[in-house]
């Protein structure tokens, strides 16, 4: 895997927002997910879904001030987005950034249809043009940054959060197009980094990242039981599983670099599981998923806000871009 995000910048302009870290975004996105998971944890409890609701309207409103704060970067010199792009935290800032789009797309349908709807459209545009760029700014840099990373899954496999609003909304044939396509893009970057996994070790500042391989299998075991694909949902539900437990008996090993800006990697996949959990539950699965849900909720809950709290507060303090590479406009 790459490691030319360690190659810092020693001066760095000031001016407000002007150096915006894609970094915030990805436990903005765990953030979203673990709103959603208590959404669907107090359906399956038949509890009250208004401490959930009161979560993802204060999570709308931080994603909004981080989309905000970029956009002013943005604004100040369009092409800074192809910088971040160079760089393995921008690249999955900017993928968490278009994929919390979409996923704000099925927090805002219970409360506003019309505009979740818009939201998942303008979603969808914008992570087809951030793949598409993804893949130019690699396609013309060195062979190394073309290594596949898990990284590839927030960006190729990502349009698999549109489901999520796209089927409340009808688009059942849309989103079982996408499941199929998503499906075979993260079958081949689990095979082709199960191939260099075999070959060379990760580097321990990298090894966070190997959470993320966890949330494609979630999520296809979601969207398939929402359109009725019970077998497969059940078989990606079982993938979900065998690799959560893997990655937990591996724990020591993949924190040992302690906490940096990747651990933001960790949020979105265990929130995901939890999701998972009460998803296949109301598909009939079995009150044993019920349970997976509820436990992996409440680690959710502990360890998701205490990760993305640690990475803004080094944006508050104004470390966070300087460690991750951001680009400056």
């Amino acid at each position: 895997m790459q490691t030319d995000f360690l190659n810092l910048k020693p001066a760095r302009p000031r001016g407000l927002w002007r150096d915006v870290p894609p970094a915030i975004f990805p436990p903005m996105l765990g953030l979203l997910g673990l709103g959603l998971g208590w959404r669907r944890g107090a359906s399956s409890f038949g509890l009250d879904i208004g401490v959930s609701d009161l979560v993802l309207g204060a999570v709308i409103l931080l994603f909004a001030f981080g989309v905000l704060a970029y956009g002013v970067k943005l604004a100040r010199r369009p092409g800074v987005v192809l910088d971040d792009l160079h760089v393995l935290p921008g690249r999955a800032g900017l993928a968490a950034l278009t994929d919390s789009v979409m996923l704000s797309a099925a927090v805002l349908l219970a409360y506003a249809p019309g505009l979740g709807e818009w939201v998942l459209w303008i979603g969808l545009a914008l992570h087809a043009t951030l793949a598409l760029l993804l893949t130019w700014v690699m396609a013309r840099g060195p062979a190394e940054r073309r290594r596949v990373t898990p990284i590839w899954h927030l960006s190729y496999v990502g349009f698999i959060l549109a489901p999520l609003a796209a089927v409340p909304l009808g688009y059942v044939a849309l989103s079982g197009l996408i499941l199929q396509a998503t499906m075979a893009a993260a079958v081949l970057i689990w095979g082709v980094s199960a191939v260099q996994f075999a070959r060379a070790s990760v580097p321990a500042p990298l090894r966070p990242l190997l959470a993320v391989h966890l949330a494609p299998a979630c999520l296809f075991a979601i969207v398939a039981a929402s359109i009725g694909l019970n077998g497969l949902a059940l078989g990606f539900g079982v993938l979900a599983l065998a690799m959560f437990f893997a990655l937990l008996s591996a724990g020591r090993w993949i924190a040992a670099a302690g906490f940096s800006p990747f651990w933001g990697a960790f949020t979105f996949p265990i929130a995901a599981f939890a999701n998972m959990g009460f998803a296949l539950d109301a598909a009939g699965f079995g009150a044993g998923w019920r349970f997976i849900g509820m436990l992996a909720l409440v680690a959710a809950t502990v360890a998701v806000p205490v990760i993305a709290v640690k990475v803004l507060k080094l944006w508050a303090k104004g470390q966070l871009a300087g460690r991750t590479n951001a680009a400056v406009a």
